[in-house]
């Protein structure tokens, strides 16, 4: 998994801190949304990452963020999560989680309109990351969704009954 941050700036004066989590062979995503950057907030990122991905996480790669030090180290290493971080100033290197940051920019921070209160916006987050890994087709996976790819290697996906309207 490749896991980084994205600022997304909803209203002048209103800044959300996107987490992305994303997998390169199933292009499965998971995002969460804080109010700050901090390890903490990674090590919940963690938590949320480990409940919502069908399969065990067994690797992640980073930046070498200070949000990546501390409490998420720590959590990583009590999952048993082996941590890869990238040399500085080498973003090429998460390419697949900088395109997924693009994705939930555009398809997802400026297609609808939003709330400005991470607690009014994190349902529909979800709402929109089970669109993402269930309902929407993707080139790289042959016009597959994640969950369809993801059945087919033979992991468990649960169908959950997806509106394209929230």
């Amino acid at each position: 998994m490749q896991v980084d941050v994205l600022h997304v700036h909803l209203l002048p004066g209103v800044t959300v801190y996107h987490f992305t989590a994303w997998d390169g062979a199933s292009r499965w995503s998971v995002g969460q949304v804080y109010s700050r950057v901090s390890s903490r907030c990674a090590a919940d990122f963690l938590d949320q990452l480990q409940a919502r991905c069908p399969f065990p996480i067994r690797s992640i790669q980073i930046d070498g963020g200070s949000e990546f030090m501390g409490e998420f180290e720590q959590a990583c290493q009590k999952a048993g999560i082996a941590l890869y971080v990238l040399p500085p100033k080498r973003p090429q290197r998460n390419g697949g989680v900088e395109q997924a940051h693009g994705i939930w920019r555009y398809e997802f921070y400026a297609s609808y309109p939003l709330p400005t209160t991470i607690r009014e916006l994190r349902p529909l987050l979800q709402w929109w990351e089970q669109v993402y890994n269930l309902l929407r087709p993707h080139q790289a996976l042959k016009q597959r969704t994640p969950a369809e790819y993801l059945r087919e290697v033979g992991y468990e996906v649960p169908d959950v009954s997806v509106s394209h309207m929230y």
